[in-house]
């Protein structure tokens, strides 16, 4: 299918097809590329399991995020994770054709086509779960599901303040499992409640005042449900900047976190309830876009081969980890301006950056890079790159 699940490099050329190999010093890397440093995944992937082990929720991680087959088969080696998500139809067939085998979709598929090849998922063996907020929706997923003989299940998605899909009130809500309860191709699970909009909220005081009144909400929601005898199995949302409130709220049965795993600078800034920045003490940061110098002729400055074409700065300009006497100032289509006041850069010196907002970052590559100590243990595709459809 040309997809890239498989790591082999036997016929790649470093520098052209891939940044570099299993076994080469983290100096030896092209760039501009992205570098997980398995040590701090490995810590990420371990803590969010470890902080919801108190709670009575399942982790359901966003493949969004990383994109990656060997990211997602790492965090669903823990227990209590559940399977993964995913945001489109093509992102999720990359996945199942990897076997993994449960997948919810947080998002409307509406096109045709696009829930033809969405059963096509679920009769291949994999459990697929897409959210849904109108009637005729719900009555195309099940006549494709009947016509495939597969089945699908749904989450009545609940805009519980990011203004975006889903409906508002529990009467919208229980129309619409009603109406998937009325289709033996369809079964109604619950309710997706993600409020996206407060994940970067810096404050977490304000972070929690919004995610009481959205678990109000949603319990309304949860109530009419049962008093109408549908049952509500599953209640889904949360993310990196709020997952705590979901997972103590009594009323959310499973997560849906994933910068945790990577982080990056707009995560980082914000504060947790003990005051603390996310990234000092919480989260390590695990994903960098490494870079190198390649000109310093102005006093005061270098320049980078890390620019937009690498990186997203839609939630801000990446920071330099680990350094405080150098900041990245500006970019442009190929480079990236540094701040270097005391003239301490060198061509070829290599910088690890942390990306403003890492999910649309990451899908600008083909590969990650995994180092740890400083030598590259091996690399993991971008599986799902471009996988927009």
């Amino acid at each position: 299918m040309g997809m890239k699940t498989k790591n082999t490099y036997s016929d790649a050329e470093v520098g052209f097809d891939i940044p570099a190999l299993p076994g080469m010093d983290e100096r030896e890397i092209q760039t501009p590329c992205l570098v997980i440093d398995l040590d701090r995944f490995e810590i990420n992937l371990k803590k969010m399991v470890d902080d919801l082990r108190p709670f009575n929720v399942t982790l359901r991680p966003h493949a969004k995020m990383h994109k990656s087959v060997d990211v997602a088969r790492r965090q669903l080696a823990f227990n209590n994770t559940v399977g993964i998500c995913c945001q489109k139809v093509s992102e999720a067939e990359v996945f199942s054709r990897a076997g993994i085998t449960d997948i919810l979709i947080t998002n409307q598929v509406c096109d045709a086509a696009k829930i033809s090849r969405l059963c096509g998922i679920a009769q291949s063996g994999c459990r697929v779960t897409v959210c849904v907020d109108d009637l005729s929706n719900v009555n195309a997923l099940a006549t494709e599901a009947r016509r495939q003989k597969t089945h699908i299940h749904c989450l009545v998605e609940l805009d519980c303040g990011a203004g975006r899909c889903g409906v508002t009130e529990p009467e919208q809500i229980l129309e619409l499992a009603l109406a998937i309860d009325g289709f033996s191709s369809l079964t109604f699970d619950g309710l997706q409640a993600y409020q996206g909009s407060i994940q970067h909220e810096k404050s977490y005081e304000k972070r929690e005042e919004v995610m009481g009144g959205v678990i109000s909400q949603v319990n309304s929601c949860v109530t009419s449900l049962r008093n109408a005898g549908l049952s509500c199995n599953v209640v889904s949302g949360g993310g990196t900047g709020t997952f705590l409130l979901e997972a103590a709220s009594g009323i959310y049965t499973e997560v849906q976190c994933g910068s945790y795993a990577f982080m990056d600078a707009d995560y980082g800034r914000i504060n947790n309830q003990t005051g603390q920045r996310l990234d000092q003490g919480q989260w390590e940061n695990a994903l960098f876009l490494l870079t190198s110098v390649m000109s310093t002729a102005k006093t005061g400055q270098a320049v980078c081969d890390a620019g937009l074409k690498v990186q997203s700065v839609d939630s801000g300009l990446p920071t330099i980890f680990d350094r405080d006497d150098i900041r990245y100032v500006s970019c442009s289509d190929e480079h990236g301006v540094i701040e270097d006041k005391k003239n301490k850069l060198k061509l070829n010196d290599k910088l690890r950056l942390i990306p403003g907002h890492c999910d649309p970052t990451c899908n600008l590559h083909d590969w990650y890079v995994c180092v740890r100590s400083g030598k590259v243990e091996s690399l993991w595709p971008v599986s799902a790159r471009g996988k927009a459809w």
